[in-house]
């Protein structure tokens, strides 16, 4: 029997393919699910036994906090990166490490296969396979949902057929979580003008009374907060605790998706979103006009192509050289307030903070230079405006 590796996460379609490469493939089914931070110990326990009763061979359950923030997360903060300024890559930034795991998983039992459940509709199936392909060429692709073009009912009855029982009742809202955010689909996201229903989302109002607290940042990373020191995974999830309580972090997303079609899904980031925002800021006072406009125009492109799947490029590892460097005097706390459904920047303290300067304060006294130092400044620097208006006159 040849050896296939399942990218197993316990739902119908990966179970469908379980059985199918089992029964129909004769194939030897070795499983793994690769944890972003979306599983708890006590799921991570009920679906290995899932993945043997369904006669996998062997299971693997995969946590790789610490690798996803420190080859992903970690510059997703120093890029300030939003998909289309609202979408913090929740989801598109797991699937390329998830790949990566189930190559190295592969590897280990010597499968000849890898098999995941995706569709032919979406981006995932991209996501794996340019890394499947580029990792692993040896190593044969297997998609018995995008192949087959079951409908849900037909994959429903191949597991009865063979003994497999499970209640497999379809939510109403399709939910993916990880450490980075949590992605809701339903019916209301497949239309253009439809808005997700306060139940559709997995927290829940807890918090009406407005909590200010302090987000402690070294040189671009989450380091604390409150001055509580800890290590900035488990302080991202500390602070998906706090902010989700207040229901913050909601929206939804309108993008292109890598296949050409226009895509719209919900999502909940509370702590992605409030520490994006509260680096940003931070940035603003300690960097200069250049430095944060040159991270904004590679960390777009950074984004846009962790997203769609571009990972393994060279040039990520450029940019990331780049926003790496642009973090040595990102240090400072960052004032938030957390009310219901939002939050607010209060401001940040650094020793780093440029409006400390003695230079002037803007709008008010000027320290460093004279009123005529400032007149022909003015007129120099409108010299450029001045011709070309004197070369074509009467143009507005």
């Amino acid at each position: 029997m040849e050896k296939v590796v399942v990218a197993y996460s316990g739902g119908l379609d990966t179970s469908y393919c379980v059985k199918y490469l089992i029964h129909e493939r004769n194939m030897e089914v070795h499983s793994i699910l690769v944890n972003t931070g979306g599983f708890s110990e006590e799921e991570l326990v009920h679906t290995e036994k899932r993945a043997y009763e369904l006669g996998s061979t062997s299971h693997c359950n995969s946590t790789i906090l610490e690798e996803f923030y420190t080859k992903a997360i970690k510059y997703l903060i120093y890029g300030n990166v939003l998909k289309n300024n609202t979408y913090p890559l929740s989801v598109s930034a797991e699937r390329i490490f998830q790949a990566i795991e189930v190559i190295k998983y592969a590897k280990k039992v010597g499968a000849k296969y890898i098999a995941h459940g995706s569709t032919g509709a979406g981006n995932d199936q991209i996501r794996f396979d340019v890394i499947f392909q580029t990792l692993a060429p040896e190593i044969e692709i297997i998609t018995p949902i995008r192949d087959l073009q079951l409908s849900r009912q037909e994959e429903v009855a191949f597991l009865e057929k063979h003994g497999v029982s499970y209640s497999w009742e379809k939510a109403q809202y399709s939910i993916n979580k990880g450490i980075w955010g949590t992605s809701v689909g339903g019916k209301e996201t497949l239309t253009s003008n439809g808005t997700l229903p306060e139940e559709a989302y997995p927290s829940q109002l807890q918090k009406d009374k407005e909590e200010t607290i302090v987000l402690n940042f070294d040189k671009g990373e989450l380091v604390g907060i409150n001055g509580e020191k800890d290590t900035p995974v488990l302080n991202i999830q500390k602070l998906e605790e706090l902010a989700s309580a207040f229901a913050i972090g909601r929206d939804v997303h309108v993008g292109d998706t890598i296949i050409g079609i226009k895509g719209r899904v919900g999502f909940e980031a509370a702590a992605p979103l409030v520490i994006i925002k509260a680096h940003h800021l931070l940035e603003k006072h300690v960097l200069t006009k250049w430095q944060q406009y040159w991270k904004e125009q590679l960390a777009n492109w950074y984004g846009m192509l962790l997203h769609e799947g571009n990972y393994l490029d060279p040039v990520m590892r450029n940019i990331e050289v780049f926003l790496e460097d642009s973090q040595k005097s990102v240090t400072g706390d960052v004032i938030v307030k957390l009310k219901p459904y939002r939050f607010e920047l209060v401001g940040i303290e650094s020793e780093f903070d440029m409006m400390k300067s003695d230079f002037g304060q803007y709008g008010e006294m000027n320290n460093s230079w004279t009123s005529d130092d400032a007149k022909g400044f003015i007129k120099i620097y409108g010299n450029a405006n001045k011709i070309y208006h004197n070369v074509n006159p009467g143009e507005l």
